[in-house]
């Protein structure tokens, strides 16, 4: 009989132990559902970034400061593909830049991944153009920080590299 309470007691403490773990376990995939990419159809606002990393592209293209200064955070940190670092406000010099003007500039692959207010998005360029009256054509790999504010997407960071010809 003293094994048999022994025993009982034993299964109880072990089916307790086992919905504690259950409920731990559901809490935590619930808690920690955040960091982690949305579902794998494009969500709203992964469709939004893509949107807004095209209009990027044209009006850069295009030099149009005032509507790439709009896609921007005023606390916008820009690595552009040679290493130098830039400011909004030097960001949007260098848009505006005489010597410097964009014939295409358009993506060859983009990836979003969106994290609740925050995405991430990802790919590589290409851009041609002329710099000091020299043609360039290059290629290049970013990936662009985007954080959303009251409603409003904005690009925070923006890292470029320089993907060497073959």
């Amino acid at each position: 009989m003293r094994f048999c309470e022994n025993a009982l007691t034993s299964i109880n403490k072990e089916a307790d132990a086992m919905k504690h773990l259950a409920i731990a376990t559901v809490a935590a995939v619930l808690l920690s559902s955040a960091p982690f990419p949305q579902s794998k159809s494009a969500s709203e606002d992964e469709i939004r970034i893509k949107q807004l990393e095209h209009a990027w592209n044209q009006a850069e293209a295009k030099q149009e400061v005032k509507e790439v200064s709009s896609l921007l955070a005023d606390t916008l940190a820009y690595t552009d593909y040679d290493g130098a670092f830039m400011t909004k406000a030097e960001y949007l010099k260098w848009v505006a830049a005489p010597q410097q003007k964009a014939d295409h500039l358009y993506d060859e692959g983009l990836n979003v991944q969106v994290y609740g207010d925050a995405a991430v998005a990802t790919g590589i360029y290409r851009e041609t153009g002329t710099n000091k009256g020299k043609a360039y054509n290059i290629r290049s790999r970013y990936t662009d920080t985007w954080i959303k504010r009251n409603g409003v997407w904005l690009c925070v960071a923006s890292h470029s590299t320089l993907i060497p010809a073959k």
